[in-house]
Protein backbone atom coordinates (compact mmCIF):
# COMPACT_ATOMS: atom_id res chain seq x y z
CA UNK A 1 0.00 0.00 0.00
CA UNK A 2 1.43 3.46 -0.49
CA UNK A 3 -2.37 5.16 0.80
CA UNK A 4 -4.20 4.76 3.87
CA UNK A 5 -6.94 6.50 6.15
CA UNK A 6 -6.94 7.20 9.52
CA UNK A 7 -8.72 8.40 12.57
CA UNK A 8 -8.06 10.02 15.95
CA UNK A 9 -9.61 11.97 18.66
CA UNK A 10 -8.47 14.93 20.94
CA UNK A 11 -7.88 14.40 24.52
CA UNK A 12 -8.10 16.78 26.99
CA UNK A 13 -5.67 16.85 29.62
CA UNK A 14 -6.91 16.88 33.37
CA UNK A 15 -3.16 17.40 34.84
CA UNK A 16 -1.63 19.67 32.51
CA UNK A 17 1.18 20.45 31.03
CA UNK A 18 2.62 24.00 30.26
CA UNK A 19 6.42 24.38 29.47
CA UNK A 20 9.37 22.19 27.22
CA UNK A 21 12.69 21.22 28.26
CA UNK A 22 15.48 22.58 26.52
CA UNK A 23 15.88 19.10 24.79
CA UNK A 24 15.65 18.05 21.20
CA UNK A 25 12.20 16.02 20.08
CA UNK A 26 9.56 18.66 21.67
CA UNK A 27 10.14 16.71 25.02
CA UNK A 28 7.63 18.40 27.63
CA UNK A 29 8.88 19.97 31.24
CA UNK A 30 6.42 17.68 33.04
CA UNK A 31 3.96 14.67 32.67
CA UNK A 32 0.32 14.83 32.46
CA UNK A 33 -2.58 13.09 32.15
CA UNK A 34 -5.99 13.50 29.91
CA UNK A 35 -8.97 11.60 28.82
CA UNK A 36 -9.69 11.27 24.76
CA UNK A 37 -13.20 12.29 23.55
CA UNK A 38 -15.40 10.00 21.29
CA UNK A 39 -17.25 12.37 19.60
CA UNK A 40 -14.66 14.70 18.44
CA UNK A 41 -12.54 13.28 15.91
CA UNK A 42 -9.65 14.13 12.73
CA UNK A 43 -9.83 12.00 9.52
CA UNK A 44 -6.67 12.04 7.38
CA UNK A 45 -5.64 10.60 4.07
CA UNK A 46 -1.88 10.10 3.15
CA UNK A 47 -1.21 8.83 -0.25
CA UNK A 48 1.89 8.58 -1.93
CA UNK A 49 2.14 11.89 -4.43
CA UNK A 50 4.83 13.55 -7.23
CA UNK A 51 4.83 16.19 -5.04
CA UNK A 52 4.05 17.29 -0.81
CA UNK A 53 1.07 18.77 -0.67
CA UNK A 54 -1.31 19.82 2.82
CA UNK A 55 -5.06 20.24 2.92
CA UNK A 56 -6.61 21.21 6.60
CA UNK A 57 -10.30 20.98 6.00
CA UNK A 58 -10.27 21.43 2.69
CA UNK A 59 -7.98 24.54 2.09
CA UNK A 60 -4.33 23.95 0.73
CA UNK A 61 -1.40 25.32 3.64
CA UNK A 62 1.58 25.46 5.04
CA UNK A 63 2.39 24.18 8.12
CA UNK A 64 5.97 24.44 9.77
CA UNK A 65 5.17 21.18 12.71
CA UNK A 66 3.96 19.30 9.81
CA UNK A 67 6.00 19.32 7.25
CA UNK A 68 9.14 19.35 10.41
CA UNK A 69 7.40 16.10 11.46
CA UNK A 70 6.99 14.42 7.51
CA UNK A 71 10.67 15.31 6.87
CA UNK A 72 11.89 13.62 9.78
CA UNK A 73 9.80 10.72 8.92
CA UNK A 74 11.07 10.49 5.45
CA UNK A 75 14.49 10.51 6.33
CA UNK A 76 13.86 7.77 8.75
CA UNK A 77 11.94 5.53 6.40
CA UNK A 78 12.44 6.61 2.91
CA UNK A 79 9.07 7.92 2.44
CA UNK A 80 8.36 9.38 -0.96
CA UNK A 81 6.98 13.10 -1.29
CA UNK A 82 3.22 12.65 0.57
CA UNK A 83 -0.29 14.01 -0.44
CA UNK A 84 -1.79 14.73 2.97
CA UNK A 85 -5.65 16.08 3.16
CA UNK A 86 -7.15 16.21 6.55
CA UNK A 87 -10.01 17.40 8.16
CA UNK A 88 -12.07 17.58 12.18
CA UNK A 89 -15.28 17.98 12.99
CA UNK A 90 -14.88 20.73 15.26
CA UNK A 91 -13.24 24.04 14.82
CA UNK A 92 -9.26 24.10 14.60
CA UNK A 93 -7.03 25.59 16.55
CA UNK A 94 -9.48 27.11 18.89
CA UNK A 95 -8.53 25.38 22.00
CA UNK A 96 -9.85 21.73 20.65
CA UNK A 97 -6.35 20.21 20.70
CA UNK A 98 -6.98 19.65 17.21
CA UNK A 99 -3.35 19.59 16.20
CA UNK A 100 -3.23 16.75 18.88
CA UNK A 101 -5.17 14.40 17.12
CA UNK A 102 -4.16 15.46 13.39
CA UNK A 103 -0.81 14.75 13.99
CA UNK A 104 -1.72 11.40 15.97
CA UNK A 105 -3.86 10.60 12.76
CA UNK A 106 -1.03 11.58 10.26
CA UNK A 107 1.72 9.32 12.05
CA UNK A 108 -1.24 6.56 12.19
CA UNK A 109 -1.87 6.80 8.41
CA UNK A 110 1.95 7.06 7.40
CA UNK A 111 2.24 3.70 9.39
CA UNK A 112 -0.41 2.18 7.75
CA UNK A 113 -0.04 3.22 4.29
CA UNK A 114 3.80 2.68 4.01
CA UNK A 115 4.07 -0.76 6.08
CA UNK A 116 6.27 0.62 9.09
CA UNK A 117 4.84 -1.99 11.82
CA UNK A 118 5.01 0.66 14.45
CA UNK A 119 3.81 -0.20 17.93
CA UNK A 120 1.57 2.31 19.55
CA UNK A 121 4.54 3.21 21.79
CA UNK A 122 6.84 4.06 18.48
CA UNK A 123 4.14 5.80 16.96
CA UNK A 124 3.54 8.07 19.98
CA UNK A 125 6.59 9.09 20.16
CA UNK A 126 6.72 10.04 16.44
CA UNK A 127 3.17 12.15 17.05
CA UNK A 128 5.48 13.77 20.15
CA UNK A 129 7.97 15.25 17.65
CA UNK A 130 5.19 17.14 16.56
CA UNK A 131 2.66 18.16 19.08
CA UNK A 132 3.35 16.62 22.65
CA UNK A 133 -0.15 16.23 23.64
CA UNK A 134 -0.32 14.09 20.19
CA UNK A 135 1.42 11.14 22.04
CA UNK A 136 -1.77 11.15 24.43
CA UNK A 137 -4.04 10.92 21.34
CA UNK A 138 -2.36 7.39 20.50
CA UNK A 139 -4.26 5.62 23.22
CA UNK A 140 -8.06 5.60 24.18
CA UNK A 141 -9.91 6.37 27.56
CA UNK A 142 -7.24 8.04 30.20
CA UNK A 143 -3.24 8.79 28.77
CA UNK A 144 -0.57 10.08 30.21
CA UNK A 145 2.63 11.50 28.82
CA UNK A 146 5.60 11.28 31.58
CA UNK A 147 9.32 10.65 31.11
CA UNK A 148 10.98 7.89 30.09
CA UNK A 149 13.68 7.07 27.87
CA UNK A 150 11.18 7.70 24.74
CA UNK A 151 8.75 9.75 26.37
CA UNK A 152 5.56 7.84 24.16
CA UNK A 153 2.55 8.09 25.59
CA UNK A 154 0.55 4.82 27.58
CA UNK A 155 -3.09 4.06 28.54
CA UNK A 156 -3.74 3.89 32.42
CA UNK A 157 -7.55 2.72 32.02
CA UNK A 158 -9.50 2.10 29.25
CA UNK A 159 -12.47 4.22 28.93
CA UNK A 160 -15.02 1.36 29.44
CA UNK A 161 -13.47 0.43 32.40
CA UNK A 162 -14.55 4.60 33.98
CA UNK A 163 -17.19 6.06 31.62
CA UNK A 164 -17.14 9.45 32.08
CA UNK A 165 -19.02 12.19 30.00
CA UNK A 166 -18.01 15.14 28.46
CA UNK A 167 -19.44 18.12 28.24
CA UNK A 168 -17.57 20.97 25.54
CA UNK A 169 -18.84 24.45 25.78
CA UNK A 170 -18.19 26.69 22.75
CA UNK A 171 -17.32 29.88 24.05
CA UNK A 172 -15.74 31.05 20.03
CA UNK A 173 -15.23 29.79 16.96
CA UNK A 174 -11.92 31.85 15.72
CA UNK A 175 -8.52 30.11 15.69
CA UNK A 176 -6.19 31.55 19.17
CA UNK A 177 -4.26 34.44 18.44
CA UNK A 178 -1.27 32.95 20.01
CA UNK A 179 -0.37 29.48 19.67
CA UNK A 180 0.45 27.25 22.50
CA UNK A 181 3.84 26.98 21.51
CA UNK A 182 4.74 30.21 21.46
CA UNK A 183 1.84 30.90 24.73
CA UNK A 184 4.38 28.17 26.71
CA UNK A 185 7.72 29.99 25.69
CA UNK A 186 6.05 33.38 26.79
CA UNK A 187 5.20 31.98 29.95
CA UNK A 188 8.69 29.64 30.43
CA UNK A 189 10.62 33.02 29.78
CA UNK A 190 8.85 35.49 32.03
CA UNK A 191 6.42 34.23 34.48
CA UNK A 192 7.59 34.47 37.87
CA UNK A 193 5.77 31.83 38.87
CA UNK A 194 6.96 29.05 36.44
CA UNK A 195 9.15 27.48 38.96
CA UNK A 196 6.37 26.82 41.88
CA UNK A 197 4.37 25.48 38.41
CA UNK A 198 7.03 23.29 37.44
CA UNK A 199 7.85 21.91 41.42
CA UNK A 200 4.45 20.57 41.92
CA UNK A 201 3.70 18.80 38.59
CA UNK A 202 5.20 15.55 39.67
CA UNK A 203 2.75 15.68 42.80
CA UNK A 204 -0.14 16.53 40.88
CA UNK A 205 0.44 13.92 37.81
CA UNK A 206 0.61 11.48 40.98
CA UNK A 207 -2.60 12.69 42.39
CA UNK A 208 -4.37 12.47 39.10
CA UNK A 209 -3.20 8.83 37.70
CA UNK A 210 -4.58 7.55 41.49
CA UNK A 211 -7.49 8.67 41.33
CA UNK A 212 -8.37 7.24 37.97
CA UNK A 213 -6.66 4.02 39.54
CA UNK A 214 -9.24 3.97 42.17
CA UNK A 215 -12.00 6.04 39.97
CA UNK A 216 -12.25 8.41 42.69
CA UNK A 217 -14.19 11.09 41.27
CA UNK A 218 -13.78 13.65 44.09
CA UNK A 219 -10.19 13.15 43.96
CA UNK A 220 -10.04 13.43 40.14
CA UNK A 221 -12.09 16.87 40.08
CA UNK A 222 -9.92 18.20 42.95
CA UNK A 223 -6.79 17.72 40.93
CA UNK A 224 -8.21 18.45 37.54
CA UNK A 225 -9.43 21.96 38.51
CA UNK A 226 -6.70 23.22 40.69
CA UNK A 227 -3.95 22.07 37.86
CA UNK A 228 -6.32 24.28 35.12
CA UNK A 229 -6.33 27.19 37.26
CA UNK A 230 -2.99 27.18 37.94
CA UNK A 231 -2.26 27.02 34.35
CA UNK A 232 -4.06 29.85 33.63
CA UNK A 233 -2.59 31.51 36.60
CA UNK A 234 0.52 31.26 34.81
CA UNK A 235 -0.55 32.76 31.75
CA UNK A 236 -2.19 35.85 33.22
CA UNK A 237 1.14 35.96 35.01
CA UNK A 238 3.47 36.36 31.67
CA UNK A 239 4.62 39.13 29.79
CA UNK A 240 2.85 40.16 27.70
CA UNK A 241 -0.47 38.17 29.93
CA UNK A 242 -1.94 35.24 28.13
CA UNK A 243 -5.44 35.50 28.53
CA UNK A 244 -7.49 32.77 26.82
CA UNK A 245 -10.78 33.31 28.19
CA UNK A 246 -13.73 35.18 27.04
CA UNK A 247 -17.09 36.16 29.32
CA UNK A 248 -18.40 32.99 27.83
CA UNK A 249 -15.72 30.86 29.44
CA UNK A 250 -16.34 32.46 32.73
CA UNK A 251 -19.84 32.19 32.56
CA UNK A 252 -19.54 28.22 31.87
CA UNK A 253 -17.34 28.02 34.88
CA UNK A 254 -20.09 29.57 36.60
CA UNK A 255 -22.56 26.91 35.72
CA UNK A 256 -20.18 24.16 36.65
CA UNK A 257 -19.69 25.67 40.04
CA UNK A 258 -23.14 25.93 40.65
CA UNK A 259 -24.27 22.23 39.33
CA UNK A 260 -21.66 20.62 41.35
CA UNK A 261 -22.82 22.59 44.56
CA UNK A 262 -26.55 21.06 43.79
CA UNK A 263 -24.74 17.77 44.53
CA UNK A 264 -24.31 16.81 40.77
CA UNK A 265 -20.84 15.37 39.71
CA UNK A 266 -19.49 17.89 37.30
CA UNK A 267 -15.71 19.64 37.48
CA UNK A 268 -14.41 21.90 34.22
CA UNK A 269 -11.25 21.88 32.64
CA UNK A 270 -9.79 24.91 30.18
CA UNK A 271 -6.77 24.41 28.07
CA UNK A 272 -5.18 27.05 25.89
CA UNK A 273 -8.26 28.71 24.47
CA UNK A 274 -11.91 29.65 25.69
CA UNK A 275 -13.37 26.33 25.42
CA UNK A 276 -14.62 24.72 28.73
CA UNK A 277 -14.63 21.03 29.28
CA UNK A 278 -17.30 19.73 31.57
CA UNK A 279 -16.25 16.57 32.84
CA UNK A 280 -19.23 14.48 34.64
CA UNK A 281 -19.97 11.10 36.20
CA UNK A 282 -21.86 8.46 33.98
CA UNK A 283 -25.04 9.48 33.32
CA UNK A 284 -25.05 13.25 34.03
CA UNK A 285 -24.12 14.49 30.61
CA UNK A 286 -27.77 15.47 29.58
CA UNK A 287 -27.85 17.68 32.95
CA UNK A 288 -24.52 19.13 32.16
CA UNK A 289 -25.58 20.04 28.40
CA UNK A 290 -28.83 21.52 28.94
CA UNK A 291 -27.00 23.84 31.59
CA UNK A 292 -24.38 24.96 29.62
CA UNK A 293 -26.92 25.53 26.67
CA UNK A 294 -28.41 27.93 28.59
CA UNK A 295 -25.45 29.78 29.88
CA UNK A 296 -24.73 33.27 28.10
CA UNK A 297 -21.91 33.11 25.48
CA UNK A 298 -22.25 29.59 25.22
CA UNK A 299 -22.47 29.09 21.49
CA UNK A 300 -22.73 25.74 21.59
CA UNK A 301 -22.03 22.19 23.30
CA UNK A 302 -20.51 19.09 21.86
CA UNK A 303 -21.28 15.94 24.15
CA UNK A 304 -18.90 13.01 24.45
CA UNK A 305 -17.85 9.72 25.95
CA UNK A 306 -14.52 8.41 26.49
CA UNK A 307 -13.13 7.61 22.88
CA UNK A 308 -10.28 4.93 21.40
CA UNK A 309 -6.72 5.67 20.39
CA UNK A 310 -5.70 6.67 16.58
CA UNK A 311 -6.29 3.87 14.37
CA UNK A 312 -6.14 3.09 10.97
CA UNK A 313 -9.52 2.75 8.67
CA UNK A 314 -11.05 1.94 5.18
CA UNK A 315 -11.32 5.08 3.10
CA UNK A 316 -15.55 5.50 3.00
CA UNK A 317 -15.34 4.38 6.85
Amino acid sequence: MTAATAIAHPNIALVKYWGKQAVAGNVPAMPSLSITLETLKTRTHVAAAAKPRLFLDGQHVEDAKVQALVAALSDAYGLPPLAIDSGSNFPAGAGLASSASGIAALVTAVDAAFGLALSPAERSQWARRGSASAARSMFGGFATLAASADWAGSQLRDGSEWPLEVVVAIAARAPKRVSSTAGMAASQATSPYYDAWLATAEADFAAGCEAVRQRDFAALASVAEHSCLKMHGLMLSSRPPLAYWNGATVSAMASVRELAAKGVPVFFTIDAGPQLKAVCAPGHGTTVAHALRHTWGVMDVYVSGLGPGARAVKANV
